[in-house]
C-alpha cells in the first residue's frame, strides 16, 4: 500500500540504502558547459559496469520487467527476494547484452507475489568468463494487489503521471539540481510512475549555454548525441541515454516502476506517419525512418511489455493493477492520419486508427476495474495547433458537432455510456503546463455522452507555454489552470508539474491532485466510484 508523504514503513525507507548504491555509481565521462563530449565508448578492461542504473516497468500483481544496461558485452542476471539481505533470493538469467540492443536488456519476472515488495538486484557478467560479474545495482518495487489484502481490507493505489522530458534545450543544468523534479516524485512514493509521451526531445539539441532573458546563463550537462537533432540510430539511442545522466533519475528509477508511452518528441514536433519534413537541420526526411529509428531505441531503454521482441511490436496496451485500476495506455502517433485542417465528416482513422479503437472499446468493456485511467498523450478539447492552418491534437477549434478526428472520440464516447462503462479518467500531458477539464453534455454540441474529467501535468523539465483554448464540442469547463504567459519559459523561471492519483482501498474515492515541483498541491478533486459519468 502505497504510504504518506514522509515514506512511513513504504518503499522509500526500504530504499534508501539501495537507491543510494544505484545513483552513486560513476558514470562514463561527460562534460558540463566547458565542451560537448561524445557518448560513452565501451570499455574493455575489467568487469561489466550498470553505472545507467536500474529501472522496472509494467508491473502487475505477478509480474514485472527489469532493465539495464552494460557498458560492454555482458550477461543480465537479476536476483529478486523479500527483504535486502537477499536472503533465500531467487535467480533470473536474463539475455546476453550486446551492440545489437546498444547493451541493454530486459527481464521478466513473473510468479511473484501479489501485493508485495520485491527487491531485486541486477549483475552483469562477463559472457566468457561468469564468475567476472560486476557490483550489483539494487532495486525495488511493489506488485499490484490482488483481491483483498491482509484482513480483508483492499489495499489503496498511489501513482504520479508527468511528461515531456529535456525540451527546448533545457538540459541537466547541475547548478540548478538537474532533474531535481524526480526527487520530489520519488519521495511521494508511489506504486509508479505514469509518464505521458515525451520522454526525449529528439529533435531539440542540447547545447552547452543558454543566456535567460534576465541575463542569466544555463549551463548544461552536454553529449554529442545531443549536439544535433537525432537522424541515426546511434543519435536516437543517444538522447535516451542523455537523461540517464541525471542523478535524480536513477534513483528515481531505482525506487519507482514506470508505465511509459510516447509522443511527437520522441522523432520530431508534431509528426505523422508518412510525412516528409521541410526541416533543414535533417538530411533524413522520411518521418517513417525516424520514427522506426526512434521506437527501436524507445523499446531498447524502457521495460515495455508490448515492445519485446516477443510481443507485438506496439505501445498501446492495459496494464492491471489490482481490482482498484486498469491503466489503457494509449498511442495516438503511430497509427493516426496527417495533420489538416481536420473538418472531414467522415474519419474512420482519426487519430487512433481503427484497429486500436476496437482494441480500446472491447478492452474497457472488460474491465472489471473501479477505475478505468485513460493515458492518452495528446488533450482532447484543448486546441493544439500545427502552423497556421493544421491541428495536432483532436480538437480544431470548431464548437460545434464532432468533425475530423473528433469523431473517433465521440464514437467512444458514447460506447463508454451505452455500455454503462463505469470511472473513467483521462490524463494526459503534452501542452507544458497544468490543468483541469470537466466535459459534459449539457455544454457540448454533441450531447451523447457522460460527464468524464480530464487532467493535465506537466512538463517534468521543458519550457512552459501559455495555455492554448478550449473546444466546445464535448462541453469542457476549466474550474484550473496555472500555465506561463509567454512561451518556452525555463526550469529556472517557472515551476515544473507533476500530477497525483489515490485511490482509497476503503471506499474506493478516487483524488487527483496537480502538483508543482516542491510537492505543492495546487488543485484538488476527488471522484466516486462506480459511475458512468462524474
Amino acid at each position: 500500500m502505497a504510504q504518506g508523504s514522509d515514506g512511513g514503513f513504504g518503499r522509500r525507507s526500504l530504499l534508501q540504502g539501495a537507491a543510494a548504491g544505484s545513483a552513486a555509481l560513476a558514470l562514463p565521462a561527460v562534460t558540463g558547459a566547458a565542451s560537448a563530449a561524445a557518448a560513452p565508448a565501451l570499455v574493455h578492461g575489467g568487469r561489466p559496469r550498470a553505472s545507467w542504473g536500474v529501472q522496472a516497468g509494467d508491473v502487475t500483481a505477478s509480474s514485472g520487467l527489469v532493465w539495464v544496461r552494460s557498458d560492454r558485452p555482458a550477461r543480465m542476471v537479476v536476483q529478486t527476494a523479500a527483504t535486502e539481505s537477499f536472503r533465500g533470493a531467487r535467480t533470473w538469467h536474463g539475455p546476453l547484452l550486446g551492440p545489437g540492443t546498444d547493451f541493454t536488456g530486459v527481464t521478466a519476472l513473473h510468479g511473484l507475489p501479489a501485493g508485495e515488495q520485491i527487491h531485486y538486484r541486477v549483475l552483469l557478467a562477463d559472457p566468457d568468463h561468469p564468475e567476472r560479474a560486476g557490483e550489483p545495482v539494487a532495486g525495488t518495487f511493489r506488485t499490484a494487489p490482488e483481491n483483498r489484502g491482509r484482513g480483508g481490507q483492499q489495499e489503496g493505489v498511489r501513482f504520479l503521471w508527468s511528461g515531456d522530458l529535456a525540451g527546448q534545450g533545457w538540459g541537466i543544468n547541475p547548478e540548478l539540481g538537474g532533474y531535481r523534479i524526480y526527487e520530489d516524485m520519488r519521495r511521494r512514493n508511489p506504486d509508479f510512475f505514469l509518464c505521458s509521451g515525451d520522454n526525449i526531445y529528439a529533435d531539440n539539441p542540447i547545447q552547452e549555454r543558454v543566456t535567460l532573458p534576465d541575463g542569466r546563463i544555463w549551463r548544461n550537462v552536454t553529449t554529442q548525441e545531443k549536439s544535433k537533432v537525432a537522424e541515426t540510430l546511434a543519435e536516437f539511442r543517444g538522447a535516451f541515454r542523455y537523461n540517464l545522466l541525471d542523478e535524480n533519475l536513477r534513483r528515481f528509477n531505482a525506487q519507482v516502476p514506470t508505465i511509459t508511452q510516447w509522443d511527437d518528441h520522441e522523432v520530431h514536433n508534431n509528426w505523422y506517419p508518412g510525412q516528409l519534413l521541410e526541416d533543414n537541420r535533417y538530411r533524413v526526411k522520411d518521418v517513417d525512418v525516424l520514427s522506426a529509428r526512434a521506437l527501436r531505441a524507445f523499446s531498447e531503454y524502457f521495460p515495455i511489455r508490448t515492445l519485446r521482441p516477443d510481443a507485438r511490436g506496439r505501445v498501446y496496451r492495459v496494464l492491471r493493477h489490482g481490482p482498484l485500476l486498469d491503466v489503457f495506455v494509449l498511442d495516438m502517433r503511430r497509427y493516426r492520419n496527417a495533420n489538416s485542417p481536420d473538418r472531414q465528416t467522415d474519419d474512420p482513422q482519426g487519430i487512433l486508427g481503427a484497429e486500436q479503437l476496437r482494441w480500446l472499446k472491447r478492452e474497457l468493456s472488460r474491465s472489471r476495474a473501479v477505475w478505468k485511467v485513460i493515458a492518452s498523450d495528446m488533450p482532447l478539447g484543448l486546441v493544439v495547433t500545427d502552423g497556421p492552418a493544421n491541428f495536432e491534437a483532436v480538437a480544431q477549434g470548431d464548437p460545434g458537432a464532432p468533425l475530423g478526428r473528433e469523431l473517433q472520440i465521440a464514437e467512444l464516447l458514447r460506447h463508454i455510456k451505452h455500455q454503462r462503462i463505469t470511472g473513467t479518467l483521462w490524463l494526459t500531458a503534452d501542452v507544458h503546463y497544468t490543468s483541469a477539464q470537466h466535459y459534459a453534455p449539457e455544454r457540448a454540441a454533441f450531447g451523447d455522452f457522460e460527464p468524464f474529467w480530464e487532467f493535465v501535468s506537466g512538463p517534468l523539465h521543458a519550457g512552459g507555454f501559455p495555455a492554448v483554448k478550449l473546444d466546445g464540442t464535448f462541453g469542457p469547463e476549466q474550474p484550473f489552470i496555472k500555465a506561463p504567459d509567454r512561451a518556452n519559459v525555463s526550469p529556472a523561471e517557472s515551476p515544473q508539474y507533476f500530477g497525483e492519483v489515490d485511490i482509497d482501498g476503503g471506499s474506493g474515492e478516487l483524488t487527483v491532485r496537480l502538483r508543482q515541483e516542491g510537492g505543492e498541491v495546487l488543485f484538488t478533486k476527488t471522484l466516486q466510484p462506480g459511475r458512468v459519468g462524474q
